[in-house]
């Protein structure tokens, strides 16, 4: 008699679980009624410390280290392997101190003559 009365439980319980994943009660039931309390009791009493690290930090993280293409004429650059120099000549232009250089790409038009570079700076 006690193991039907624990199986019975047992299966109550799991029908209970059951009802709960894949939430088959209707919008007027006191069922329906005790999810939106949980919800707002959630919305209300979450803890800001839980959020801190959200997408608007991670957005302002990316915007302070962001690539830009800055695009130099050849009176600037002579000699496109001379990082140095060019960094230096970037730092002047945009009047930034903390300027790198990532990279440096030679701008050709069609005829095959070089325009200008194009400098990847952070």
């Amino acid at each position: 008699m006690a193991g039907n009365l624990q199986d019975r439980l047992i299966e109550k319980l799991l029908n209970a679980l059951k009802k709960i994943v894949f939430w088959n009660y209707e919008r007027n039931t006191w069922q329906w009624d005790a999810l939106c309390v949980v919800i707002l009791i959630f919305i209300f009493l979450t803890p800001k410390s839980w959020f801190k690290t959200g997408e608007r930090l991670a957005a302002d993280r990316h915007q302070k280290s962001s690539i830009s293409t800055l695009l130099v004429g050849t009176e600037v650059i002579e000699n496109e392997g001379d990082t140095g120099r060019i960094q230096d000549r970037v730092r002047a232009l945009t009047g930034r101190a903390d300027v790198q250089v990532l990279g440096v790409r030679k701008r050709v038009a069609p005829n095959g003559t070089t325009v200008g570079y194009e400098v990847d700076i952070r």
